[in-house]
């Protein structure tokens, strides 16, 4: 078992080309191979797995077979860290023994496991050293698909692979300034029980659980609340958001102004969708995390 830390962001299709780019360009960047993935995910005819906050996959790439169990986590500073499991397998079917030793293993009938929906999709990977982490950097183009139904999917995910942790936040706000993103809290597999019509798993647990006066609580709580509604392509909810605690704090971070905008036109009822193509919107998510960062850092 593996921990995996990464932030994902949600990019528009235009942005593909611009964001691998601009990372190519970043010193220490080496640029990998490109791959097809196929990605079959396994539940319950009662999503009792997705009820547990886990994903259960087979991977697809060329001749190659991975099978690997995720679980949800938890939503650190914008990262999501899950505990991971992978094994090598011989084909595209489940191999149920591997998972016995898993928190699967007691709680799910895995004989009742079939193929619930597709995410597929091809890859091009960029690795940054910065000199105080490694970064795999994962530029993913495809659709995700349960029967008929079908969603595009373009993301950028940054992925620690040794390091400090605080570079994933870092690397991500540097590429907001640049380009249009979306931090974008819901992964592929909740996206694909989405579009499967299947049982949503509970918002994020976050480590920040509980009201603070520096407004931790709201800053997690209306990221939660955009992905959401970008799931759903609803309005985001406000409840419980305390966006003039927000917008002083994005004041202070330099982004008053963007927020002020963003924040009205949330209020007004306003959807994502001609928000996702600008700037502000990845800036103030991230500048927000950022700005916290660096307040806990000097306590």
């Amino acid at each position: 078992m593996a921990e995996e830390l990464e932030i994902k962001l949600s990019l528009e299709p235009e942005c593909l080309k611009t964001v691998l780019h601009w990372l190519q360009a970043q010193p220490g960047a080496v640029k990998g191979g490109k791959k097809s993935l196929v990605n079959c995910y396994f539940d319950t005819p009662d999503a009792a797995l997705n009820r547990q906050h886990a994903a259960l996959r087979v991977r697809q790439a060329g001749e190659q077979y991975v099978q690997t169990l995720k679980t949800r986590g938890e939503f650190v500073n914008g990262a999501h860290r899950r505990e991971e499991w992978e094994w090598p397998v011989a084909g595209p079917s489940l191999s149920l023994g591997l998972l016995a030793d898993t928190p699967l293993g007691d709680d799910i009938n895995l004989a009742r496991l079939v193929p619930v929906f597709e995410t597929n999709f091809t890859r091009q990977v960029v690795m940054l050293d910065d000199g105080e982490a490694v970064i795999e950097c994962a530029l993913d183009d495809g659709v995700i698909v349960a029967g008929e139904n079908q969603k595009p999917l373009h993301e950028v995910e940054f992925e620690l692979k040794s390091g400090n942790p605080s570079r994933l936040l870092a690397w991500a706000e540097r590429l907001a300034q640049y380009c249009p993103v979306f931090l974008n809290l819901i992964s592929k597999a909740e996206q694909g029980y989405y579009l499967a019509g299947i049982h949503m798993a509970e918002p994020v647990v976050t480590e920040n659980a509980g009201p603070t006066a520096d407004g931790r609580d709201d800053i997690d709580r209306l990221l939660q609340r955009l992905s959401s509604a970008w799931l759903e392509h609803s309005a985001v909810s406000l409840k419980g958001v305390d966006l003039l605690l927000l917008g002083a704090h994005a004041e202070a971070c330099g982004l008053g102004q963007p927020f002020a905008k963003l924040a009205e036109h949330l209020a007004k009822g306003g959807t994502l969708s001609h928000l996702l193509g600008k700037p502000e919107l990845g800036q103030c998510q991230l500048g927000l995390l950022a700005n916290r960062a660096r307040q806990s850092l000097s306590f």
